[in-house]
């Protein structure tokens, strides 16, 4: 997959705040095609309508976490190519481990930068 600005990125992550930071930060790395929504559910929703790029999305969300939203897009015929990248605030091994067998693209620890965010893009779409 080719990387370019105008990749619909869709980001997930149930506080608003966060929303706004991970926007801001793709703004500052490049990216402006960006939705962002609140839950797993709404994310699959979307996921359906509409081609995304990537999914960037964080762990820890009430409903559905972002693992469980992982392994249904995996479980996609349509969706299960599609890089994704996990954001948390945890790098316990077995969190990573257990991203990683799930099918993570990337993994990114909070706090990061939009250099940050840029190179493990870039490196999610490239595998």
């Amino acid at each position: 997959m080719t990387i370019s600005a105008t990749m619909p990125i869709l980001i997930v992550d149930d506080y608003p705040t966060m929303l706004q930071i991970i926007r801001r930060l793709l703004r500052e790395a490049g990216f402006e095609n960006v939705d962002a929504v609140s839950s797993g559910g709404e994310a699959l929703r979307k996921l359906r309508e509409r081609e995304y790029g990537m999914v960037i999305s964080d762990w820890h969300m009430k409903t559905m976490t972002g693992l469980s939203l992982l392994k249904e897009i995996r479980a996609d015929k349509r969706l299960k190519e599609l890089p994704f990248i996990m954001i948390t605030a945890e790098s316990t091994p077995g969190l990573v481990t257990a991203a990683k067998d799930a099918g993570v693209s990337n993994y990114i620890v909070k706090p990061f930068t939009a250099a940050t965010l840029r190179t493990r893009i870039i490196s999610a779409t490239a595998a």
